[in-house]
């Protein structure tokens, strides 16, 4: 059994809870750090976020002591009764409770007995979710009207926190369909398929996480990617969509889309289109110093352009276009063999040969449809 905690002990928690909470924008991780001030708080074993999503009217947590995601209806459990009240609820037995829902217990083995929800408003008063704090670790191992303070003190501060980073990622999700969408009208005018940048997202995602990225990063230019082509908008459709080869001249003119792209993008301060502009730029240089617009070689690309290079040419040999079919997926590897060094970043290239069939899985969970002449 453990003790409660002193003054100068809950201060430290505080101190130390609020620094890092005030400067956290990561839904997942906020989550966590408010779950864990909770927990240290008022020494409780576990303690869960659960945040209430009006539209599907349910309560859901995607980060909790001992469970992965859980969503359940909004009026339900202790969870929702406090949220429909918005009074906080103090039991000493949860399965003496009618009001207390068993599911969640069910499917994790946890035996919950003691009980603490209080709920969590947003600047306006509203209530967005709660704090859900369970099984009291002192002997006395219930929830005393401290703790309700405590938590409640826990639960106004991070509330403001936990509203910012709710329209943080409202306005992330925008941008990244915004993006998205951009990137398929670049490719349809191409004929080529939506899956096209889905499948160029999720490779160039892979190799930045193979590659030792942060998480980060990789979901950065996981959102970015999909834009290597939106310069293909300013292409003419006669040079776009021929299916033959291209004439020299029509070639040059091609390759402007990469500028084009750069030019669209290059003045945004948001740092998803601040990585597209160098994507859509320098995903057609080489590392052999050959390929364009700026000749650029070696480490000289960004990292972004060289994942991006190699995502966006496996897809386009490994797919339908109208000017080709598809190669069979051990003619891509060869090709990606013999230009290792070459056209191609050699660690990207071995990262690529040494998973494969984790980029092969991506490429069947985005088939294409059929393409139509």
């Amino acid at each position: 059994m453990r003790e409660d905690l002193q003054p100068e002990e809950l201060l430290k928690i505080i101190f130390t809870y609020t620094a890092k909470i005030a400067n956290e924008k990561c839904l997942d991780r906020l989550l966590m750090l408010m779950a864990d001030m909770g927990r240290e708080l008022i020494v409780a074993d576990r303690c869960t976020l659960w945040l209430l999503d009006e539209s599907n009217h349910q309560l859901w947590t995607r980060v909790a002591h001992g469970v992965k995601e859980i969503r359940i209806p909004a009026d339900s459990g202790l969870v929702g009764s406090a949220i429909q009240s918005g009074e906080p609820i103090i039991i000493e037995d949860a399965y003496g409770d009618r009001r207390f829902n068993q599911t969640v217990d069910k499917q994790t083995g946890y035996r919950t007995k003691a009980v603490l929800v209080t709920p969590i408003r947003d600047n306006e008063g509203r209530i967005i979710g709660a704090y859900q704090a369970i099984n009291k670790m002192t002997e006395a191992q219930v929830f005393s009207e401290k703790d309700l303070e405590y938590l409640t003190l826990a639960s106004a501060y991070s509330g403001k926190s936990l509203e910012s980073a709710l329209l943080y990622q409202e306005i992330e999700e925008t941008q990244k369909e915004i993006i998205f969408r951009m990137g398929e009208i670049g490719e349809s005018r191409s004929k080529e398929t939506g899956n096209h940048v889905k499948r160029v997202a999720e490779y160039s995602f892979l190799l930045a996480n193979l590659y030792g990225m942060s998480p980060e990063e990789a979901e950065l230019i996981k959102m970015a990617s999909p834009m290597h082509d939106i310069g293909k908008v300013a292409i003419p459709d006669e040079i776009l969509k021929k299916p033959g080869k291209l004439t020299e001249e029509e070639f040059e003119i091609m390759k402007t889309h990469t500028y084009i792209g750069y030019r669209l993008l290059k003045n945004s301060n948001r740092r998803i289109l601040k990585a597209a502009a160098i994507i859509a730029y320098q995903h057609h240089e080489k590392w052999n110093g050959k390929g364009y617009p700026q000749g650029l070689s070696g480490e000289q690309i960004h990292l972004y352009g060289r994942i991006t290079a190699v995502a966006d040419v496996l897809d386009a040999l490994a797919s339908d276009r109208v000017y080709k079919r598809a190669w069979d997926f051990d003619r891509v590897i060869d090709l990606f063999k013999q230009e290792r060094g070459e056209h191609f970043d050699p660690v990207l290239v071995d990262l690529l040969l040494d998973h494969t069939d984790e980029f092969l899985a991506i490429k069947e969970a985005y088939r294409d449809e059929v393409l139509e002449g």
